[in-house]
């Protein structure tokens, strides 16, 4: 018989070893018991389910931003007028949609439709709800809705762990007044001189903690004036190097709460309900 050389004698060709091998892995979990042959089925990781959740998440709430955003700005446009030179209310709303990547036509139909001057007017209501959120601490709730059967028994159900009032319950615990909050790119600014100049009637600091669109290591202050004095005050801030982040007359507490921090955190969370509904406009709280 013919032998094969001696460099190959007791091997076998690598293609067929190659074929043995691949027979052998097939083999091999029924061999051991396993059974399945199919290859072994990995459970889909949770961290990516948890990603994408996430980014559901982060667009429903870029989604409300949004509609809140917007319908700021057909309010500002109602009461002010369509002009933002002279509607500092509107001037803020404008630049904060476009800080959120609001579109431009999004916005021009927002001024016309609050404005009156669309096809598509306005139809919404200013609905104030009073009351006290757990713990006591009294609260104004402010809201523009198209439909106020719909959004009053909502209001309702937000209260249900504190105590809704009637109309004028809380006011007097308040000052209602003109607000312009702005930051100045030097932290040294004067914010008292800047008041007087401008015409306000009390400033306070403001800090990023108050209200997260001041800057780290700016000076930002909140300035208290006349309700009839709001877009004056803005205008001089925002020639004399001030940028203004809120314009509008709102609630000034005239006495604080003092709350434990457990009782802070509650008290959180039950104003972020109210935060968090469409027709909600503002939520003022005398909470220190």
């Amino acid at each position: 018989a013919a032998r094969m050389p001696p460099s190959t004698a007791g091997r076998m060709p690598a293609a067929t070893a190659c074929n043995k091998l691949r027979c052998a892995r097939r083999r091999t979990p029924a061999h051991l018991g396993i059974g399945n042959t199919a290859p072994p089925h990995y459970p889909r990781r949770m961290g990516r389910q948890w990603l994408h959740a996430k980014r559901l998440v982060a667009g429903l709430k870029k989604g409300r931003t949004t509609a809140k955003l917007v319908r700021e700005i057909m309010v500002a446009a109602k009461m002010g007028g369509p002009d933002p030179d002279m509607n500092a209310r509107l001037f803020t709303a404008i630049e904060k949609a476009k800080k959120e990547s609001v579109a431009k036509d999004v916005i021009e139909r927002a001024i016309k439709k609050g404005a009156g001057t669309g096809d598509d007017k306005l139809v919404m209501e200013h609905v104030v709800f009073e009351g006290k959120t757990p713990h006591g601490v009294p609260v104004i709730i402010e809201c523009y809705t198209d439909n106020v059967n719909r959004t009053a028994p909502e209001m309702r159900r937000l209260f249900k762990d504190g105590q809704l009032g009637t109309a004028g319950a809380n006011k007097f615990l308040f000052d209602h007044v003109g607000l312009v909050e702005a930051h100045h790119p030097d932290a040294g600014a004067d914010r008292e001189a800047a008041a007087i100049e401008a015409g306000a009637n009390e400033v306070e600091p403001l800090t990023p903690e108050q209200n997260d669109e001041i800057p780290g290591g700016a000076c930002g202050a909140r300035f208290i004036c006349e309700r009839t004095a709001v877009h004056a005050v803005a205008g001089w801030l925002k020639q004399h190097g001030w940028t203004v982040v809120t314009s509008e007359i709102g609630y000034v507490p005239k006495q604080l709460t003092e709350l434990n921090d457990e009782q802070r955190a509650a008290v959180g969370e039950f104003l972020q309900q109210f935060e968090d509904h469409d027709d909600v406009h503002r939520v003022w709280a005398a909470l220190k």
